[in-house]
C-alpha cells in the first residue's frame, strides 16, 4: 500500500518530512564524497519525480469578515510586477507580502484563504511550513529548505552542507518555476530571508506577530473583527437563530472578547458544544475578566485553541525586561498612557522605558493609540492583553512591586498635572504671581488636559482605591485647578473635587482640607449650588482664620463675596468682597486684589451702580495692564463691556437715544473685542461668555447680530458641559429674541431657562428667569400670561429674604396689574 505525504495531514506530513530529513543525511553521512557538497542527480532526474507538492493547509470552515483584507492582498499580488515595470526594473524578485498582528487576530486563517485562492497560478507547486515547529522551537532556515527541496523533488545523495549550499540547491530548484510559499507565524525577518526565492514567478506569503521589514516586502497589519464582522463568526458557530433571538448578549460577547477572532471562534464553539447555554449565560460568565474570562477563553492548552496560549507564545519571546513592563502595564487603570510612563514603571529613564515599550509594540502586545493633541504617542493593551498581563503579575511579581510601579505613574502624573496648572494659573499657586505674567499657556494646557483627562480620572480612581491619600490630594488639586481656570468638563471636575475633599480627611491636613473646600465651592458655584458652595466657603474660612493663614483666608472670603452676590445677596455679599480686597492689600497681591476689585465692580452692576462699578474696573483693568495679564485684562474688559451696555439700556429707556447709542456701540465693541482675545488664545468658555455678553447689548440696531452671538455662546458651552452656562445663555437668548418681536420662541426660550436653574436647584436665577419672562411677555403686550410668572419670582425672592429681587419682582407684578387695570 503506497503513501502519498501530500494526502496526509499538516502535523503528521511534517513528521513524516523531519524523519526523511534526518534519514537523507545519515545516508549522505556514510556515502560522503570528498568535495562535501550533495550531489543532485540530474534534471531528467527532477522531472521524473513525483507531482507538484500541494502543501497548503485546509481553510477553517467558519472563515469569515475578511472581506477587505481578502481584496487588499489581492490588489498587492496584482499591483506588485506591474509596478515594477512601469519603473522598467529587472524582474529577479519573488513577490513577498507579509501580514503581522497580535495573537490570536486571524493571521494565518486569512493567509490560508488567500493562499488557496491564488494556488492555481502557482503549477510548480505550494509549499507551506510552520516555522515556530511543532514543539514551538524556533524552525532554522535549514531545516525549512531541507524539506522544501524534498517536497520538490530533490534526492540528497551526501550531506546538504550549511545555510549556504542549502541556498543555491534551492535557487537551482526554482529556476524557471512558478511556486507559492506560505511561511506561517514567522519569528522574524532573518528567519525568512534565505527562504525567499530569487524567481519573478514565485511568491511568498508570511504570517509574523511583528513586521518583518524585508526589502521589497508589503507589510500589512491585521487588526481585530469589526462589531458586525464578530457577531457574524459568532453566529456561524452558536447559530444564527440563537444570536438573533438575543443580539444584546452576542454583542457583549464580542465585546468582552476584544473583538478578537480566536476568543470569538471559542466562544461560539463553546456554545455549540453547549446548545442548553445562552448567550447572556455565557456574557455573564466572560464579564468576570480577572477570575474567569481567560478560563472561559480556553479550550485546550493550544495556541489556536486558548488565548492564554496564545499570548504566552508572544510573552515568552520578550525579554525579562519587556516582561516586566508589560505585567506593570497591565496594572494602570488608564486606558492609554505616554510613553514616558514605561519609564516609570521600570524605575529607569523615559528614553530606555521607550525603547522597551516599543519593543512591545512590535511583539503586537502593545498598541498605538493614537497621536494626542499634545504630539506625543499614546499606548495601550488590548483588553485580553490586559488581563493577562495582569495575571502574570500575580504571579511574578509581590504586591510590594505591583503597587511601586502603579504608584510611580500616578506620581509622574502628579507632577506633570501640577506643572501645567502652575504654568496655566500661576496665581492660583503662588503668592503675588501677577508679576509673573497672567494666565498664559491655554493652548498647551487645554491640549494636555484633553489628551490626559481619562487617565487622570482612571488613576485618580485607582489611587482611591489604593488609598494613597497624599496622591489623590495633590493630583486632584492640580486637576481642580486646570477645571477651574478653563471651566472645561464640569462633571468630572466636580468628581475630582469630591476625592480631594475626602483625600484631605483621611489625611487629617487642615490646611489641605480648606484648600479642597474651595476647590469643590468653585464647581459647585459654577453649577449653582450656591447654598452648598457658601457653605463649603465658609468652612474654608474657619479654617484658614484659625490657622492664621491670611492668604487663603483672603481667598475664602471673596468665595463666600461671590456666593453671595450670586444668590441676590448683594449688600453681604459686598461686605465679604471688601474684606477680601483689604486682605489682599495687606498681604501684598496685586493680582488677586485687582481680580477682586472685578467682582465687585460687577455686583455693583447688579446694584445699577454704573459710575462705581466702571471705577472698580478701570482700576483693575490698569493693574493687569501694568504686569501684563493679558487673560486678566480681557476678562475685566468683558465686564466693563457689561456696565457699557447696562447704561446703554438705562439711557435708552430714559429716552436719551443718542447718548444709549454711543455707549451700546462702545460697548459691542470693546466686548467683541476681549471674545476675539480670548478666540485667538483658544479660550472656549472665556470667548464664550463675551459673546453672550455682546448679545444682551440691547441695540435694536443690531438684534439680528445680538441674536447669533448668544447662539454661538450657547453651543459653544453645550460643547463643553456647562449646564448652568447654558441655562443662562437660553435666558440672553429670550431676551434677544423678545427685541426682535419673535414672542413666541422668546417664550419658549425663557421656559427652557427657568426649567434648567430648577433642574440645577439654582433658585435665585429661577428667580430671574420668571421675572424675565414676565418681562418679556408684557412687552409683546401678553399681560394675563406674565402675571404668574411674576408672582412666582415674587415668591422665590421673598424665600431667599433677597430685598433687591422683592422690589424688582414687585414692580413687574404691579405693571402687570396696572396693564390690566389699564385695559378693563
Amino acid at each position: 500500500m503506497s503513501l502519498d505525504l501530500v494526502d496526509l495531514p499538516a502535523a503528521a506530513r511534517f513528521g513524516v518530512t523531519g524523519g526523511v530529513t534526518m534519514l537523507a543525511g545519515l545516508v549522505a553521512w556514510s556515502t560522503q564524497r570528498p568535495g562535501g557538497r550533495a550531489e543532485i542527480e540530474g534534471a531528467a532526474a527532477r522531472d521524473a519525480g513525483p507531482g507538484p507538492p500541494a502543501q497548503l493547509p485546509p481553510v477553517i470552515a467558519h472563515f469569515t469578515g475578511r472581506a477587505d483584507s481578502l481584496s487588499e492582498l489581492r490588489r498587492l499580488f496584482e499591483d506588485a510586477h506591474s509596478r515594477r515595470r512601469a519603473r522598467q526594473e529587472a524582474l529577479t524578485d519573488a513577490r513577498v507580502v507579509s501580514i503581522h498582528g497580535p495573537a490570536g487576530v486571524g493571521k494565518s486563517a486569512l493567509a490560508t484563504r488567500f493562499a488557496r485562492e491564488v494556488a492555481a497560478r502557482y503549477p510548480d507547486g505550494q509549499l507551506y511550513f510552520d516555522l515556530r515547529g511543532g514543539g514551538g522551537a524556533r524552525a532554522r532556515p535549514e531545516e525549512v529548505l531541507t524539506g522544501f527541496l524534498l517536497a520538490l523533488g530533490a534526492r540528497l545523495t551526501t550531506a546538504p552542507g550549511g545555510l549556504e549550499e542549502l541556498r543555491k540547491l534551492w535557487w537551482t530548484w526554482v529556476r524557471g518555476r512558478r511556486i507559492l510559499v506560505f511561511l506561517d507565524n514567522a519569528q522574524d525577518a532573518e528567519q525568512v530571508q534565505a527562504l525567499i526565492p530569487p524567481e519573478p514567478g514565485c511568491a511568498v506569503l508570511v504570517t509574523s506577530r511583528q513586521p518583518l521589514y524585508l526589502r521589497n516586502t508589503s507589510d500589512r497589519r491585521l487588526r481585530e473583527f469589526t462589531e458586525a464582522q464578530g457577531i457574524e463568526l459568532l453566529s456561524r458557530l452558536a447559530g444564527d437563530d440563537r444570536v438573533s433571538d438575543d443580539v444584546a448578549s452576542a454583542v457583549a460577547i464580542v465585546e468582552l472578547c476584544g473583538r478578537l477572532p480566536l476568543a470569538i471562534s471559542i466562544c461560539g464553539g463553546r456554545l455549540a458544544a453547549r446548545e442548553n447555554w445562552s448567550l447572556r449565560e455565557m456574557a455573564g460568565r466572560l464579564a468576570d475578566e480577572r477570575r474567569r474570562r481567560l478560563d472561559e477563553l480556553e479550550v485546550a492548552e493550544r495556541i489556536d485553541q486558548s488565548v492564554r496560549a496564545s499570548l504566552q507564545l508572544s510573552y515568552d519571546d520578550c525579554t525579562e525586561t519587556q516582561r516586566r513592563l508589560l505585567r506593570s502595564f497591565g496594572l494602570l487603570a488608564a486606558p492609554d498612557v505616554q510613553g514616558w510612563a514605561a519609564g516609570e514603571l521600570l524605575a529607569v529613564s523615559e528614553f530606555e522605558g521607550g525603547d522597551q515599550l516599543e519593543a512591545l509594540v512590535d511583539a503586537q502586545l502593545v498598541e498605538h493609540s493614537g497621536t494626542d493633541r499634545t504630539g506625543a504617542t499614546r499606548y495601550r493593551l488590548h483588553d485580553l492583553v490586559r488581563l493577562y498581563a495582569r495575571e502574570r503579575a500575580d504571579i511574578e511579581d509581590t504586591t510590594e512591586q505591583r503597587h511601586a510601579a502603579v504608584e510611580r505613574v500616578i506620581g509622574g502624573y502628579r507632577e506633570r498635572a501640577e506643572q501645567v496648572a502652575a504654568a496655566r494659573w500661576p496665581q492660583d499657586w503662588h503668592r503675588q504671581a501677577g508679576a509673573r505674567g497672567g494666565t498664559r499657556g491655554g493652548t498647551a494646557a487645554m491640549d494636555w488636559l484633553t489628551s490626559e483627562r481619562m487617565a487622570l480620572l482612571a488613576l485618580l480612581d485607582q489611587a482611591t482605591r489604593m488609598e494613597q491619600w497624599g496622591l489623590v490630594w495633590r493630583l486632584g488639586r492640580a486637576s481642580c485647578s486646570l477645571f477651574h481656570s478653563m471651566r472645561v468638563f464640569w462633571n468630572e471636575w466636580r468628581n475630582i473635587a469630591e476625592a480631594t475633599c475626602e483625600a484631605a480627611q483621611r489625611l487629617g491636613d487642615r490646611r489641605a482640607a480648606g484648600i479642597a473646600l474651595l476647590e469643590r465651592a468653585a464647581v459647585l458655584g459654577g453649577q449653582g449650588q450656591i447654598g452648598r458652595a457658601r457653605a463649603d466657603a465658609r468652612e474654608a474660612l474657619e479654617i484658614f482664620e484659625d490657622l492664621r493663614e491670611r492668604w487663603w483666608a483672603a481667598r475664602a472670603l471673596r468665595t463666600v463675596g461671590m456666593t453671595l452676590r450670586d444668590e441676590g445677596n448683594l449688600d453681604e455679599g459686598q461686605r465679604y468682597l471688601l474684606e477680601a480686597i483689604a486682605a489682599f492689600r495687606e498681604e501684598g497681591d496685586q493680582w488677586w486684589r485687582a481680580r477682586t476689585q472685578r467682582n465687585l465692580g460687577e455686583l455693583r452692576l447688579a446694584q445699577r451702580h454704573y459710575e462705581e462699578a466702571r471705577d472698580l474696573l478701570e482700576q483693575a483693568l490698569e493693574v493687569f495692564k501694568n504686569n501684563g495679564n493679558d487673560y486678566s485684562e480681557s476678562q475685566t474688559l468683558r465686564a466693563l463691556g457689561e456696565v457699557l451696555a447696562a447704561e446703554g439700556r438705562y439711557l435708552r429707556k430714559r429716552g436719551d437715544q443718542r447718548s444709549a447709542e454711543v455707549k451700546q456701540t462702545l460697548a459691542a465693541a470693546v466686548l467683541e473685542r476681549a471674545a476675539e482675545s480670548f478666540r485667538v488664545r483658544f479660550e472656549n468658555w472665556e470667548e464664550a461668555r463675551c459673546l453672550r455678553a455682546a448679545g444682551e447689548v440691547g441695540d435694536p440696531r443690531n438684534g439680528l447680530r445680538e441674536l447669533a452671538f448668544v447662539r454661538r455662546a450657547e453651543s459653544t458651552l453645550e460643547g463643553l458641559g456647562d449646564s448652568w452656562g447654558v441655562a443662562r445663555t437660553q435666558l440672553s437668548e429670550g431676551r434677544a429674541l423678545g427685541r426682535l418681536g419673535r414672542d413666541a420662541d422668546a417664550d419658549a426660550a425663557l421656559r427652557r431657562a427657568v426649567e434648567s436653574f430648577r433642574g440645577l436647584g439654582d433658585r435665585w436665577w429661577e428667580a430671574r428667569g420668571l421675572r424675565t419672562l414676565a418681562e418679556v411677555l408684557l412687552e409683546a403686550g401678553r399681560v394675563a400670561d406674565a402675571t404668574e410668572p411674576a408672582a412666582q419670582a415674587l415668591d422665590i425672592y421673598r424665600s431667599l429674604g433677597n430685598e433687591a429681587g422683592v422690589s424688582r419682582a414687585r414692580d413687574v407684578l404691579a405693571r402687570t396689574r396696572g396693564e390690566r387695570q389699564a385695559r378693563g
